[in-house]
């Protein structure tokens, strides 16, 4: 197999992850980064802790699915991370959460 040959499948890994992430984002409430992984959530439980005087953050997911392209089984039942670097969650906004303002309301 040649380098090219091996950037093209990796190319190809890449997109057939986007577009499993494209069709089920939907089906969550939650993004959630940490510095090892991207996960989509339902359920989300953060909470800082610490030892020594150290702080780290304990993340516990329900419900998940992991943006992994070497993972053949992405949706999990459960995830626990623990780890002292930075953890953002995002509540995701759902379209029938949205209104789009009509033209004559922004006179």
């Amino acid at each position: 197999m040649s380098a090219e040959d091996l950037e093209n499948y990796e190319t190809d890994m890449e997109l057939q992850l986007y577009r499993e992430y494209r069709d089920v984002v939907g089906l969550f409430s939650y993004v959630v980064e940490t510095e090892r992984r991207f996960y989509l959530a339902n359920h989300v439980d953060l909470q800082a802790r610490s030892a020594d005087g150290e702080i780290y953050f304990d993340l516990t997911l329900q419900d998940a699915w992991v943006w992994d392209v070497y993972r053949s089984a992405r949706f999990v039942k459960s995830v626990r991370v623990i780890t002292f670097k930075d953890v953002n969650v995002e509540e995701l906004t759902r379209n029938d959460d949205l209104t789009v303002p009509k033209p004559d309301e922004l006179a």
